[in-house]
């Protein structure tokens, strides 16, 4: 493997390139002389992310169809061929120079191009799809892959082709945290029921907005809350912090954050379900109803149809829903238990190892 050369492509958002990150990251765990090459768009999140970690890359001027109608983004549209042809040239000439033996693409318009180029010169390419219903590059490219691995059994249906289930490659050791250390970490108490509530790591307008109201239900029942904001709406809401209510703008700790968290209540992004379910942790979901094709609220169902969540849809989402579904899992005996049984058994461990090895057996075939 000493001079194994691995491209991997995708981005756009986060839910995309964290799993490029960790993949590489697993690679090189497995033997440092293999040489990683990342790829993805000037305009999505890898733009600021990859050189902060010294992570080689390169960036092409890609992105995705602008589908609100106004001048702006028509302006964007109109520009997308000339982009496109950009992109393509400036991939070509890494591929010359790179020369991969496999290209992995986790998804986003940021990795189509360099899976095009990958197909028209015959190098094997790979696939890692996120969510329950495939993104339109998985779609596009799946009859083309050596591999396809998905994290949810539905995803099979949207692809016609065979798929191996291997789950979400996600951060390292987020099911270890320590129960005790966590509640000392947040300054909470360990005796008292606790839920964590998050929007990812830029926080949730909508569910920021409920728990305002909610909290103050909840608190009234004995039930803690962790609250993660997000930065751009810490300032709004950090008054509601007490003895009761930690109120914070971004969580580094998140093992322990999910250790001490009795419920969970969160959106339903493809990653943040996989460490829920690696953690074995019940949950209230609410789908983010703007993503793009519904995918969160099927992500979310994959979860309800195994009985290891429960889901209010934004529409429906007020502070008394909110505080009477948590209210009513902690009081309805055995539902929380059955909950986290049924949530561990979704957990894939071994979802980066397995990525990992069919990475490795399509780049040494004779090995």
């Amino acid at each position: 493997m000493t001079d194994l050369r691995i491209l991997i492509s995708g981005g756009g958002t986060g839910g995309h390139l964290f799993p490029a990150i960790a993949i590489g990251e697993a690679l090189q765990q497995r033997d440092p002389r293999i040489n990683i090459h990342y790829m993805g768009s000037t305009f999505g999140i890898e733009a600021e992310v990859l050189p902060v970690r010294g992570l080689p890359h390169t960036l092409v001027p890609i992105r995705g169809i602008q589908r609100s109608f106004s001048f702006k983004s028509l302006t964007q549209n109109v520009k997308l061929p000339m982009r496109y042809m950009k992109s393509i040239g400036i991939t070509q000439s890494l591929f010359h120079q790179f020369a991969p033996h496999i290209v992995v693409g986790t998804g986003g318009y940021a990795s189509a191009i360099p899976l095009k180029v990958a197909v028209r010169e015959q190098i094997p390419i790979l696939l890692q799809e996120q969510n329950s219903y495939p993104g339109i590059t998985t779609r596009w490219y799946a009859s083309k892959a050596k591999t396809v691995c998905i994290a949810f059994e539905e995803a099979k249906k949207y692809l016609n082709r065979d798929c191996d289930l291997t789950g979400n490659p996600i951060r390292k050791g987020i099911q270890n945290g320590d129960r005790l250390k966590a509640f000392s970490t947040f300054n909470l108490n360990p005796e008292k029921r606790t839920v964590f509530l998050f929007g990812g790591s830029q926080g949730s307008a909508a569910l920021n907005k409920v728990m305002n109201k909610a909290v103050e239900i909840l608190s009234k029942k004995e039930i803690q809350v962790l609250w993660q904001t997000g930065h751009w709406q810490y300032q709004e809401y950090r008054h509601h912090d007490s003895d009761m209510v930690r109120v914070l703008p971004f969580i580094d700790h998140m093992a322990e954050a999910y250790a001490l968290a009795d419920i969970i209540i969160s959106r339903a992004g493809a990653l943040t379900l996989s460490e829920i379910t690696l953690c074995g942790k019940p949950s209230i979901l609410v789908p983010f109803p703007a993503a793009a094709g519904d995918h969160q609220m099927k992500n979310a169902q994959s979860l309800i149809h195994e009985n290891a969540a429960v889901m209010i849809e934004e529409s429906a989402l007020s502070a008394t829903e909110l505080s009477h579904m948590v209210m009513k899992l902690f009081q309805k005996k055995g539902a929380l238990q059955t909950m986290a049984t049924h949530s561990t058994s979704l957990g894939k461990p071994d979802a980066t190892e397995s990525i990992v090895n069919h990475i490795l057996a399509l780049a040494n075939p004779n090995v």
